[in-house]
């Protein structure tokens, strides 16, 4: 194995036609070999791309290099979404608890990883920085790994460090990382954010992903105290309540004193604030999100979102109807864990309406939509009208609870469909389109 620097065109000639190549993903993606590449597309024939969601420019997706390659994302990214819906790429579900093991264990064998990493320390080791998820199981599966040193590679602590040795090929190429952040949550996700942050107890170790929704419930932990973290990814919104205290992970008992994630996306800050920073593990995702880890914290709280809800209690997030739109995620990992948490819960937090104004609580399912979260495993739903807890109760029963937390123009429609489906149901209280207030479990 060398270890001379070389451009990123002369590292990327060890992809051959038909090889099935890793691409790190979000905040991560290593650009310049992606780029490098696709300049390759005349030479190449049936090449398989593996990633989860990637940022930044996606050249390979583009239609001219269909021939060269083929895109498969276990995670959607915006980047290659139109790609996905135009049958130009394709979605592979998976759960993300067990997608490592779908390369370690040869389910998808690896030819080549590329991953973008932190310069060498004085020991010739690198950091996988904000994103180890899936990525540290497609380094040590794949035959040739090639790794782009980027300066502006944040050095994190936990799984994503490598030596020089385990790499076939070195590219040095600088770029800063993508940034993102949250538009400022609207009244609508301010009002879900109050509403959530009311359900936390002190103590709890949350779960969130990102966007307006995870930052408005954040926003509102203020006061909290005590409160853990052991999330697969996280963004800025969290770190003033680390530099605060409220985020002590004095309570946890996995990996207690330490914020546990799997990747990071956000601000520059966010990565600033990450780099060599001890109080920050970056873990694997077979195990972040293995359901046995998650319950074994007390009072886990897992904080996740849907496109649409059915009137049962169906929660699908990965598809608009059959259409696919991101992926099944951490989801199902985290709703489980927190179910068998003692003390804990999972929550499904939704505004009440699209930004279009079509409701997400619906009578069914669009046709062809899937499934990420079964009505079994639902327990609170929460939007900007209330929090109900679904837990131990009956399909109608649930109609009752979800109209309960409708937009108030919605909840005539949503009540004849569940009248309709369930009628009276043996209760003396109509359906109607007056919808009491005073139903159990709303807060």
């Amino acid at each position: 194995m060398h270890h001379t620097i070389q451009t990123a065109q002369e590292a990327v000639r060890l992809v051959a036609s038909g090889d099935n190549v890793f691409i790190q993903g979000a905040a991560a993606t290593p650009q310049a070999l992606t780029e490098a590449l696709a300049q390759r597309a005349a030479e190449l024939r049936g090449v398989r791309l593996f990633h989860i969601h990637t940022e930044g420019h996606a050249p390979l997706v583009k239609p001219e290099h269909r021939d060269a390659f083929f895109d498969y994302s276990f995670f959607i990214g915006e980047n290659v979404r139109q790609a996905v819906q135009e049958n130009r790429a394709d979605y592979i579900p998976v759960l993300l608890s067990e997608l490592p093991d779908v390369f370690r264990m040869g389910v998808v064998p690896l030819d080549v990883a590329l991953v973008s990493v932190s310069p060498p320390d004085q020991h010739g080791f690198v950091s996988l920085g904000v994103s180890v998820d899936v990525a540290l199981a497609a380094v040590t599966s794949a035959k040739k790994v090639i790794g782009q040193i980027n300066r502006f590679m944040p050095r994190t602590n936990g799984d994503g460090v490598l030596h020089v040795r385990d790499f076939t090929a070195l590219v040095q190429h600088d770029q800063p990382l993508p940034t993102g952040s949250a538009a400022p949550p609207s009244e609508a996700e301010q009002a879900v954010g109050k509403h959530l942050a009311a359900l936390i107890p002190d103590g709890a170790t949350l779960q969130m992903g990102i966007g307006a929704l995870p930052n408005a419930v954040l926003a509102n932990l203020t006061h909290h105290k005590d409160l853990g973290v052991h999330t697969e990814m996280f963004s800025d919104g969290l770190v003033p309540l680390i530099e605060s205290g409220v985020v002590n992970n004095h309570k946890k008992v996995v990996l207690p004193g330490r914020t546990v994630t799997s990747f990071l996306m956000g601000s520059q800050q966010l990565y600033d604030f990450v780099d060599n920073n001890p109080a920050i593990v970056m873990k694997d995702m077979s195990w972040v999100n293995a359901p046995t880890v998650i319950a074994r914290n007390p009072k886990v709280v897992a904080i996740n979102t849907a496109l649409e809800i059915d009137l049962t209690g169906q929660v699908c997030a990965d598809s608009l109807g059959t259409k696919m739109y991101s992926g099944v995620g951490g989801q199902a990992d985290f709703m489980l864990g927190a179910a068998h948490s003692q003390g804990g819960f999972p929550v499904i937090a939704i505004c009440s309406r699209t930004p279009r104004g079509l409701p997400k609580i619906a009578p069914t399912l669009h046709p062809g939509a899937g499934v990420t979260t079964t009505r079994a495993q639902v327990h609170w739903v929460v939007t900007e009208f209330g929090a109900v807890n679904l837990r131990g109760k009956s399909l109608s029963e649930r109609a009752r609870l979800l109209v309960s937390i409708a937009h108030p123009e919605d909840r005539e429609m949503l009540a004849r469909a569940a009248y309709e489906r369930w009628g009276a149901m043996g209760r003396t209280d109509e359906w109607g389109s007056s919808v009491p207030t005073g139903l159990p479990n709303v807060v």
